[in-house]
């Protein structure tokens, strides 16, 4: 039997005729992405640099360590977006994930098992063992096709040991890997799949944006060939059919403001400036509100961000449209004292936390019939 969540939402024609004032019903699913932070199982995998999440590792990274994130994370996926949908996310977009495995433990945590969320995921690159997934509830979205879309770039000849060079302030967990043999800087791939939601046809491109190890100028034209990528499978995407509902979201390493988004992947802040085919970035206003989704020295981003496609910001409710967006920062994501007090709740040797970073979600409402 399928259940549809639904919500009445009130809209008013005129701010002070009240008379005016209607209620419809609406469908509506909650689309999230939320950077994992280190979802690592204890099993050393000779083919990766996971040395650092064993017993034996820097981490002491024990099975009591594994299964309290896991918890951890299962708690904080099936609350995004409880603001406004009871329902827990119908698709969750994750990255910084070791394998498939750990995926298959998250889902079956208590917090989440009931929902029934499906796995797609493929091995990237990436020589930490880190890559994107997305989750989905089955009995809401069912998947036609899916592909990892590999990043190709790399780095002119020469030194290749990036973390010589980077100052204190500029390193990172995610420090670039390039071949000593053609200098390709070995990154996530991005992750396009395409379904039906409620008889719908939507596509979902999930990203982990080459980070800004060795400085963020430096390392942007890795961030602009991702952008650039991904406006590739957008045109692709659209070009086959015109009307694609795209959602494009994860996490870039980048602000909503910064080349990747705006010049790569052509971005705008205001729906009005969104032409036909054109991507919409909510996320972008918030920014300039002062919120943030990651912190480094007091300072705020967002880097985490879900766009969408103007298909998605058509008045006609009677298919999917973007309703708003949010960063889901509630209390008990947040560290409560010492340094880094209002930060998100990371991992650290003693408190294994949530994330380094704050998830996103939007809405997609439907008029209910």
């Amino acid at each position: 039997m399928r259940i549809t969540h639904w919500i009445p939402i009130l809209f008013l024609f005129f701010p002070f005729a009240k008379s005016t004032a209607q209620q419809k019903k609406y469908v509506i699913h909650t689309v999230a992405f939320y950077n994992f932070e280190n979802l690592f199982d204890t099993i050393n995998d000779p083919d990766t640099f996971d040395e650092e999440w064993t017993p034996t590792g820097l981490q002491r990274w024990t099975y009591d360590k594994y299964e309290k994130k896991l918890v951890n994370l299962a708690r904080v996926l099936s609350e995004i977006g409880s603001a406004e949908n009871t329902d827990s996310p119908t698709f969750i977009g994750g990255c910084e994930i070791e394998n498939r495995g750990v995926l298959e433990d998250l889902v079956k945590q208590p917090k989440l098992i009931e929902k029934d969320y499906g796995i797609i995921h493929f091995d990237s690159p990436d020589k930490r063992g880190i890559d994107v997934a997305l989750l989905y509830q089955k009995k809401k979205f069912q998947p036609t096709s899916y592909s990892n879309i590999p990043l190709y770039i790399y780095k002119q000849s020469g030194n290749t040991n990036e973390s010589s060079k980077v100052s204190s302030e500029e390193k990172t967990d995610d420090e670039l890997q390039i071949s000593t043999k053609n200098y390709r800087v070995y990154t996530r791939d991005q992750l396009l799949v395409t379904g039906f939601l409620d008889g719908e046809e939507i596509n979902i491109i999930v990203n982990h944006w080459p980070s800004r190890s060795g400085g963020e100028k430096k390392s942007s034209p890795f961030r602009e060939a991702a952008g650039a990528l991904n406006r590739k499978i957008i045109d692709s995407l659209q070009r086959i059919n015109p009307n694609a509902k795209v959602i494009t979201l994860g996490d870039l390493n980048d602000g909503p403001y910064n080349k990747s988004v705006r010049i790569g992947l052509g971005a705008k802040a205001k729906k009005a400036d969104v032409l036909p085919f054109g991507i919409y970035n909510p996320f972008e206003e918030m920014a300039k509100r002062g919120f943030g989704t990651i912190a480094f020295r007091d300072a705020w981003d967002i880097f985490d961000q879900i766009m969408v496609s103007e298909t998605l910001l058509q008045t006609d409710y009677s298919s999917f449209r973007y309703w708003k967006a949010g960063i889901y920062n509630k209390s008990f994501l947040i560290q409560n004292s010492g340094q880094y007090k209002g930060y998100p709740l990371r991992h650290s040797t003693t408190e294994i936390g949530f994330s380094d970073h704050f998830p996103v979600y939007i809405y997609l409402i439907k008029e209910k019939k």
